[in-house]
């Protein structure tokens, strides 16, 4: 090991106690632990990619709010389980805002985050049809999704779409969903860890293939509107948020407050049904639940056991924030834009050091700058090039534990980086670049 930024000695051995077998393969928090370890040890600050922190304080609109109803005793009171009224009303209005989309507010869902409304709709998706027992996901993706499966014991399947944009992806999804066995798909839009956002023309292919063969799509929008190269912030205006609930009435929409919103400490977030779908029937839910009603058995079948509702205060905290851009006076866009200011020059930083953009492009487009960004460097897989880079003072996570293909990739967030380290970041890119260069 050359001289490197950080203490090579004490990085090995913080690897051998964490108990990680290779840096490349752990998950995020793993990672985040190693890291917040040789960081107390050494004195030295990271360049932090790993994990996607808001970088940014919380909503105000939401913290009065939120303060208001504590003072006013909410601490005390049960809320109802499908969520208290006036946010219901105001995710509605949102959903109309925002995404041109008309739902109906009984089918808007306060969750324990969006983690909670996916692990909702994981299980009582697996079972509304006997005869299919198997999720697909659009690749790559956010890992714990995969883990929530396996903790469920649920089946999936997957692949990587970076060889099937565009009309390519028609294809693909077919060959999945013919063989009777798909219940339901899932991906996000930005996506996470890409960036890649799907365009028009494949949310139609997507939802016209799901009302042909009667599949469930779940559109994870954790980082809603987050695509700067067009503004969504305008509520009422065109143009809204990209959604497959344009092309078909068999949708569920994970709408997260942690990253537009900078809430994500009060874990809330939004369930969206489709009104078609929370109102149909499915026989084969009489099995597990006491209604064959899809959202009944979400709210009283479902999330009722999980967690029964979510927190009563953040509810009203989500209220505050909602309410405030429906009304215009919250331009939620504009506060989040930093992160793509700083993967503009972050993404710049690493090809002026040899490393590669590995997610490139949206069709024929160049992919936006935002949230996350992927990375390579010549002759390295992910997880090698990940092992080597702690000893640099950078973190992030290897492509390998998201479902991609592409075993070269790294995912970086920008969320955490600030402005000034981005001299930190120059150097230790260059020293790096130095070192393991073709020679």
């Amino acid at each position: 090991m050359k001289n490197t930024p950080i203490d090579s000695e004490v990085v090995n051995r913080k690897i051998k106690e964490s108990n990680i077998k290779e840096v490349g393969k752990a998950s995020i928090r793993e990672i985040k632990k190693l890291i917040d370890q040789i960081e107390a040890e050494t004195g030295e600050k990271f360049i932090r990619m790993e994990m996607g922190i808001p970088g940014l304080p919380p909503n105000q609109f939401g913290v009065q709010a939120q303060i208001d109803s504590l003072q006013k005793g909410v601490a005390a009171i049960y809320p109802d389980i499908q969520g208290i009224s006036v946010l219901k009303q105001e995710i509605s209005l949102f959903v109309k805002n925002f995404l041109n989309i008309d739902v109906d507010p009984e089918g808007c869902l306060p969750t324990v985050g969006s983690m909670q409304g996916s692990f909702a709709a994981f299980l009582l998706l697996s079972r509304i049809y006997d005869q299919r027992n198997t999720t697909l996901f659009i690749d790559p993706g956010f890992p714990v999704h995969k883990m929530q499966h396996r903790v469920l014991g649920l089946k999936y399947e997957t692949f990587d779409v970076y060889n099937y944009r565009g009309e390519a992806l028609r294809e693909k999804l077919e060959s999945y969903f013919s063989q009777g066995h798909i219940h339901s798909v899932i991906y996000s839009n930005p996506n996470n860890p890409s960036w890649i956002c799907f365009t028009e023309n494949e949310l139609k292919i997507i939802g016209e293939l799901a009302t042909k063969y009667d599949i469930v799509v779940m559109e994870d929008l954790a980082y809603f509107g987050m695509d700067f190269r067009k503004d969504y912030s305008h509520p009422g205006e065109p143009p809204y948020q990209p959604s497959v609930a344009n092309y078909t009435d068999n949708y569920i929409l994970f709408i997260s407050s942690s990253k537009a919103f900078s809430y994500a400490g009060e874990r809330i977030g939004m369930l969206v049904v489709s009104d078609v779908l929370f109102n149909r029937k499915f026989e084969d839910l009489l099995n597990f639940y006491v209604s064959d009603g899809f959202g009944y058995s979400m709210v009283f079948g479902t999330i009722y056991p999980l967690s029964s509702g979510t927190s009563h205060s953040a509810q009203y905290g989500l209220y505050g924030i909602l309410s405030a851009a429906n009304q215009g006076k919250f331009n939620f866009i504009d506060d989040v834009k930093i992160y793509g200011e700083k993967a503009k020059v972050m993404k710049r930083l690493f090809l002026e050091n040899g490393f590669k953009i590995v997610y490139d492009k949206d069709e024929n487009d160049p992919i936006a700058d935002g949230f996350y960004f992927t990375f390579s460097y010549p002759g390295m897989d992910g997880v090698e090039l990940l092992g080597k880079l702690v000893y640099y003072g950078l973190s992030a996570i290897s492509l390998a534990i998201t479902g991609s293909e592409r075993i070269e990739g790294i995912r970086a967030c920008t969320s955490l980086v600030k402005e000034d380290q981005f001299g930190d970041l120059a150097y230790r890119l260059r020293l790096f670049n130095e070192h393991h260069g073709s020679k």
